[in-house]
């Protein structure tokens, strides 16, 4: 489970790094280099893709985090995980589950569900 939680982590922290060479590094450390992103409101490949849409979620939610919800699990080359994101200290108005096929320890197609996501307003 250490593994799984490591991997969950470090997908967790990519998405935080607001520095664009640390989202880099971070990254290049949760992500294979062809990895896939797709959830229903966007999708992208490989790290400039992933870096591409955490900057846009950042851009559109500044100053809220990611946090992991609950414990990973998974089997085979397969984890699955849930998320929040929020304001520090605050119910995170939005949130999600990802399933994800590994390869050699980091993440090579993410496919990511919303279960919470805030009301659009007219």
């Amino acid at each position: 489970m250490a593994e799984l939680r490591n991997i969950a982590n470090a997908y967790i922290a990519a998405w935080n790094a607001v520095d664009p060479a640390e989202r880099a590094t971070r990254i290049a450390a949760a992500f294979t280099e062809t990895a896939s992103y797709r959830d229903p409101l966007m999708a992208g490949d490989g790290h400039d893709g992933i870096a591409a849409l955490i900057a846009g979620v950042q851009e559109r939610f500044p100053g809220f985090r990611f946090t992991l919800k609950g414990e990973p699990d998974g089997f085979a080359e397969m984890i699955r995980f849930s998320w929040s994101l929020g304001p520090d200290g605050e119910e995170a108005p939005v949130e999600g589950t990802d399933i994800c096929v590994i390869e050699d320890g980091r993440l090579a197609r993410v496919t990511g569900f919303l279960d919470k996501v805030p009301a659009q307003q007219a």
